[in-house]
């Protein structure tokens, strides 16, 4: 603990000494003695500033040299989509994207717009704050798998389109006003047109043809494409391939030897790839099925079913 010490000062008052008969100067009257003390000369501060004047809206010039700047900001995050190599580039990128695109929406909060504007303005703010968010949703979290699907380009392209859809409904409306916002937004081209084959076509046969036969029901929600393998072959290289669309039935004839059953769904097929672009998962059957064999299976999983199935990587 602290203690707190007191000194006191004294002041030594001193006297003139006077020349007396017996060589000895009296003493001081203190009476006559004066002591001053300085004193600290008084303090003076300047008033405060008056508070600056608010700046008053942003001509049309202005607030388009704003809106220009921005879209240059917003640009070199773009060219991070648009130049992925991978799905970690590319979820990256996303993630660079939405905080640049939140921030910008940050910025624009601080102007002061005309009147005949500020609609426009804030919807601005708004959509940019939701593909922010998009970016980072559940989109972001499909990245990786798309990527296995339909590609790096495939995937980053689509994230542009969709990046480009979200902002349209705030470019039009500035547009009404002779204004510009989203120059530097990438133009990838339409979605690319459905390719979707037609139930139980076909789409790869190799090898003898036997007597075997299999009927297979979907009854999920998504469009599968069944891979008859050879025993002892890899999926990737089927002895036949089948596409059965969403709640429907094919049969498989002529199938030739033991065999396993392969099988991947998704969205978005793609014919050259013989592979679904988007939302991709890959299946198969843990028994396998015999030579000139019949068989019927239900993909619906079912807790009355008798065949289990397992996740398989991408084939």
């Amino acid at each position: 603990m602290k203690k707190l010490v007191s000194v006191v000062l004294g002041v030594a008052l001193l006297g003139t000494a006077a020349a007396c008969g017996d060589g000895s100067a009296p003493e001081a009257d203190p009476s006559t003695s004066v002591v001053t003390t300085p004193t600290d000369p008084p303090t003076t501060s300047a008033p405060p500033p008056p508070p600056p004047k608010p700046a008053g809206p942003l001509t049309g010039a202005e607030y388009q040299a704003n809106l220009a700047k921005l879209d240059q900001q917003i640009a070199t995050d773009l060219r991070g989509l648009t130049g992925a190599k991978s799905a970690d580039n590319l979820a990256d990128a996303m993630d660079t994207l939405a905080e640049s695109l939140n921030s910008t929406a940050a910025e624009l909060a601080l102007l002061k717009v005309q009147p005949n504007v500020a609609a426009a303005h804030k919807t601005l703010q708004t959509k940019l704050r939701a593909a922010a968010s998009s970016l980072t949703g559940p989109q972001a979290d499909d990245v990786d798998t798309n990527a296995k699907c339909g590609g790096v380009v495939y995937t980053s392209q689509n994230v542009q389109r969709k990046l480009t859809t979200d902002l349209t409904g705030a470019i039009a409306p500035l547009g009404r006003f002779g204004l510009k916002f989203g120059t530097t937004l990438p133009d990838v081209g339409p979605e690319p047109a459905d390719q979707r084959p037609s139930n139980g076509d076909v789409l790869l046969r190799s090898g003898a043809r036997g007597s075997g036969r299999l009927q297979v029901t979907n009854g999920t929600t998504e469009d599968v494409a069944i891979a008859i393998v050879t025993d002892g072959k890899p999926p990737s290289k089927p002895h036949l391939l089948v596409y059965v669309q969403a709640k429907k039935t094919a049969t498989i004839n002529r199938i030739g030897g033991k065999y396993h059953v392969y099988f991947k769904s998704g969205t978005d097929w793609n014919p050259k790839r013989r592979q679904f672009s988007a939302g991709c998962s890959f299946s198969k059957f843990d028994e396998g099925f015999g030579r000139n064999e019949g068989w019927k299976i239900d993909l619906q999983p079912t807790l009355l079913g008798n065949a289990s199935t397992s996740d398989v990587d991408a084939f």
